[in-house]
């Protein structure tokens, strides 16, 4: 076992960060995070950090390229500063839709994101929810990766809404929507979308599944421009649903999001604290914002002592 944990931050969430450490009656770490005015980066721990288990809470978030080059940095740091074990806890992981060669002479970036993570010296990854299953197997160190959707599953239960339509936003979430529908009794739907070559423009076209009537939950890891969802949410009103909710883990969410989904079409918008809200909020829907603190803390806390980090989904 190694000595105590040390939890430290960068600049891109430290609200999540303090939060986390709040949940693990602990301080957060003293850690100079700071940009020349040659935008190189810079870090400096102000604590010592010699053979204990550091763990280094760092989404790579806007502007993605500094808050990555930030982990880099602080992973290199903590291995130079005599760490134990340094686990880069990435509650939301960057380039995770670069995750294979779908056109010819493009790369695999969310590989190359493990690359350098690996590269810089950090000896394990704690993650939330990432684009694609298949990153796991990127990494050659241990990577355990929660899931916030049981937390999203359990916000609308306690709405008690009789036998919802649980939507994929895509194909590819059907499974996820099959088990959520099973925690809250409902059915599913799966939402057929097409996206235009590499731009930000999705469009739901049809659907699988019966709405009219019906209190709709679309689900989905990210939303970023909220074109996709609020296509799929126009599908879903002209088909007869008779309520429609949105809810998904990471706020993504560009400033376009914020004019297309704050619609009276929507009755309520969930997401989590994965990562901050950066370019605005919105103003006429409800929101709910469920943190994954307790979450991510008890995670590292089952991480430090040995224990199971698949029971805390058991």
């Amino acid at each position: 076992m190694f000595q105590e944990m040390a939890v430290f931050t960068g600049n891109a969430h430290r609200d999540l960060a303090e939060a986390i450490c709040r949940h693990l009656e602990m301080p957060l770490g003293d850690c100079e995070v700071f940009e020349f005015s040659n935008e190189e980066v810079f870090v400096r721990y102000l604590d010592n950090i010699r053979e204990r288990d550091v763990f280094i809470v760092q989404p790579i978030v806007s502007p993605v390229n500094t808050r990555l080059m930030e982990l880099m940095i602080m992973i290199d740091a903590a291995k130079r500063a005599s760490a134990g074990r340094i686990t880069a806890v990435i509650p939301y992981y960057a380039y995770g839709r670069s995750d294979k060669k779908d056109q010819p002479r493009v790369p695999v970036t969310a590989r190359l994101v493990a690359n350098f993570i690996e590269s810089a010296g950090a000896d394990r990854v704690l993650t939330l929810d990432m684009h694609a299953g298949q990153i796991q197997g990127f990494f050659n160190i241990p990577l355990d990766e929660l899931t916030a959707f049981p937390l999203i599953a359990e916000h609308f239960r306690q709405k008690n809404l009789p036998a919802p339509v649980v939507v994929a936003a895509d194909v590819g979430r059907a499974k996820l929507a099959r088990e959520i529908a099973g925690r809250l009794g409902g059915d599913i739907a799966i939402v057929d979308k097409k996206r235009d070559g590499n731009t930000d423009h999705a469009e739901a076209l049809t659907m699988i599944g019966e709405v009219e009537g019906r209190d709709c939950l679309i689900i989905d890891d990210e939303v970023l421009t909220g074109g996709t969802v609020a296509s799929a949410v126009r599908l879903l009103r002209s088909r007869g649903a008779s309520s429609v909710r949105v809810a998904f883990v990471h706020p993504v969410l560009a400033e376009k999001a914020f004019t297309v989904l704050d619609t009276s079409d929507v009755d309520e918008i969930v997401y989590t604290d994965s990562m901050p809200l950066v370019h605005g909020t919105f103003k006429n829907v409800p929101t709910s914002l469920l943190s994954v603190a307790p979450l991510i803390g008890d995670a590292m806390h089952r991480i430090h002592t040995g224990g199971s980090v698949g029971a805390l989904f058991r």
